[in-house]
């Protein structure tokens, strides 16, 4: 990894920033508002478009090949069009927008290239085979990456991990058993389990092959699975478990591993979401098709066909390009539309925020999911991301929506059926706090921290941990409907996570930026004095963190390099995390406010929008990135309207 991430520079120096005029807030406010209220959904939701980097668009012409076993050349034709649009210079694809080249991007965009029968001399391909020769080839892959090209031929499945599916028999009170995974790697692994066991191979035209792509002869290729950098270590201990499962399934004799096969195979299954989905996202819904083909079902058996069919509702299309978005965030997107229309001034009773209401109280989840593992006790009332994902509702939604709903004015007995929904969220919530008094995005406790070298580490985060942001959120709900009860341990969390420099970690969104401006909102509405050191120390840490344009940026790099934690180029979404943090702080006078306010006015487009290409979203550190397309209009919307109301308090 060698980007380097430098402050944004402009012509404006710090004093030559005229004053913001209000009258200027309040028109921009309102266009902003139509806008939005323009582009709901007839049926009251928002939901914008989720961007990936384009592997897992190319990723559809290698599995619609595996399933079906052809390939729609328009569709293809498209793909082509998007990933040649987001190509690097150097020929690489990067994991978000701006970003260096990422090998295991680059190897599977340019497999599916091929797949669809690109020429490998075309100049394009070309510069991506010099990429990936360059960065090592194949070798150095990580073992998600090597298991893709595996099913297709490309790879040794004799140089993967085994995940024996045996693995399904450990009970739920044993130390390492399937729950204490995260919940995207639980739907993950067991669908490995099967295709680690299966070893399917897909046979791809002799023109689809990679053997280019290898560095090394082929007789020379050694193929490690891992270096353990230490001889005791858990890397150590998971090559050495590996090479006894590897032992193990050379034997003749197999005993429950039918039966193993039979009841993962069940669990892939019964957990397969009403709209053909596992876990709502992309990943574990790939892997779960694969894994049931490799059993022996066919394409017409229902599980598969409903999953093949449900991808339609991830997909967006045009008359050039197709992408297929790794999740969808309708929950998401219409919690925070409803936060920023009714904070810039939309009345409770207004149409648009009844009928967002009625929506998201169809879409509470009322359903046991894998979550009541370890929280047995706790009775469902909650919501998801996605359209449907009753299985893994998360923390961080249900912290949103309730905030969302209490914006609202329903009718008659309505208002007291969305109370009710708002305290069973509140209550699921609270439940849902690990021992540590953070909160994590999924489960509670899921800290098991020799899970975190298993082999898919390298990609696929194995634990879902709490976090300042998700924690965040909830303090804020807590804090509107003013809890008591976790106030003491959620608080002591949040002093333990800050960095030294002030600022906070941030899981779910880039980086800290977004944990310190979520933080400092959640801490102001539980009521805590924000003239505390601490408190003084984060917003510090915003306003020394500023661009010389006015606005905020961080790259995704920020994962790797601390360093450049705070740094990069401005944009709309994080410039309006740190105004609404430095708000919080009570900073309303501050030169930073009045300068960051000044850059969303200056940065607006025409229709009430905010251009954004850069990845804001995180879904993997140090993997995996999302650019969510309405984070730049809903954040800077609540900026301005949170910015509005103190001036009329001041």
């Amino acid at each position: 990894m060698t980007a380097r991430i430098v402050r944004t520079k402009s012509e404006e120096s710090e004093g030559s920033f005229p004053a913001v005029d209000p009258s200027e807030v309040e028109r921009a406010i309102s266009i902003t508002r139509d806008y939005l209220l323009k582009i709901q959904n007839s049926d009251g939701y928002w939901v914008g478009e989720l961007e990936a980097d384009p592997s897992v668009s190319a990723g559809y012409i290698p599995l619609m090949y595996f399933l079906t076993g052809k390939v729609d050349p328009q569709r293809a034709r498209k793909i082509l069009n998007h990933v040649k649009n987001k190509q690097k210079e150097d020929g690489s694809w990067s994991c978000y927008f701006g970003g260096p080249g990422n090998l295991n991007a680059t190897i599977q965009t340019y497999f599916a290239m091929k797949l669809a029968g690109i020429s490998p001399e075309e100049p394009f391909m070309r510069q991506a085979r010099k990429f990936i020769l360059t960065h090592g080839g194949l070798t150095h892959a990580d073992v998600l990456t090597k298991i893709w090209l595996a099913v297709y031929g490309q790879f040794d499945w004799r140089k993967t991990p085994t995940v024996p599916p045996e693995t399904i028999f450990l009970p739920n009170w044993f130390y390492f058993n399937i729950y204490e995974f995260a919940s995207w790697s639980r739907a993950t692994i067991l669908a490995l389990m099967v295709i680690s066991t299966t070893k399917p191979v897909c046979q791809v035209p002799e023109y689809a092959r990679v053997p280019e792509l290898y560095v090394e002869a082929e007789d020379r290729r050694d193929l490690p699975l891992g270096i353990a950098k230490h001889l005791f270590s858990r890397e150590s201990l998971y090559l050495w478990f590996d090479n006894l499962f590897k032992i193990y399934e050379k034997m003749p004799f197999k005993p429950g591993r039918a039966l193993a096969l039979r009841k993962t195979a069940g669990w892939i299954i019964g957990h397969q979401e009403a709209d053909g989905g596992w876990g709502g996202i992309m990943l574990p819904w790939v892997y779960s098709l694969i894994a049931l083909k490799s059993l022996g079902r066919p394409l017409a058996h229902p599980a598969i066909r409903k999953g093949i069919d449900g991808l339609e509702g991830f997909i967006v299309e045009d008359s050039t390009t197709f992408r297929l978005q790794p999740a969808v965030s309708p929950v998401w997107d219409t919690a925070w539309t409803v936060l920023a229309l009714a904070e810039s001034g939309l009345p409770a009773e207004h149409p648009a925020l009844v009928k967002a209401a009625r929506w998201l109280l169809k879409e509470e989840v009322r359903t046991p999911g894998d979550w009541k593992v370890k929280s047995p006790k706790t009775p469902p009332g909650c919501w998801a991301f996605e359209f449907e994902n009753d299985f893994y509702p998360d923390i961080d939604d249900t912290a949103v929506v309730p905030r969302a709903l209490r914006r609202a004015r329903l009718p008659g007995a309505e208002e007291a059926q969305k109370a009710a929904a708002i305290n069973r969220g509140l209550r699921w919530a609270l439940e849902m706090q690990s021992d540590d008094g953070g909160w994590a995005a999924f489960d509670r406790n899921n800290n098991r921290q020799i899970l975190e070298h298993i082999p898919f580490a390298d990609f696929m985060t194995p634990l879902d941990p709490t976090s300042p942001d998700v924690t965040a959120h909830v303090l804020e709900l807590i804090g509107e409907l003013d809890v008591r009860a976790p106030r003491k341990r959620a608080l002591a969390y949040i002093r333990r996570k800050q960095e030294p420099d002030g600022s906070w970690y941030g899981r779910w969104g880039v980086n800290y930026i977004y944990g310190t401006g979520l933080v400092l909102a959640g801490l102001r509405a539980m009521g805590e004095n924000m003239k505390q050191d601490y408190i003084r120390l984060a917003a510090s840490w915003l306003e020394s963190h500023q661009n010389q344009d006015g606005g905020w940026g961080e790259s995704c790099y920020s994962y790797y390099q601390p360093s450049c934690c705070g740094l990069g180029q401005s944009t709309a979404s994080q410039t309006a995390w740190a105004l609404l943090g430095l708000l919080a702080a009570d900073k309303h006078s501050s030169p930073a406010i009045q300068r960051g306010i000044s850059y969303l006015l200056k940065t607006r487009q025409t229709d009430g929008t905010w251009l954004e290409e850069a990845y804001t979203g995180t879904g993997f550190p140090r993997a995996f990135y999302l650019r969510y397309d309405l984070y730049r209009i809903y954040f800077p919307l609540l900026a301005l309207a949170k910015y509005q109301i103190s001036l009329k308090e001041s």
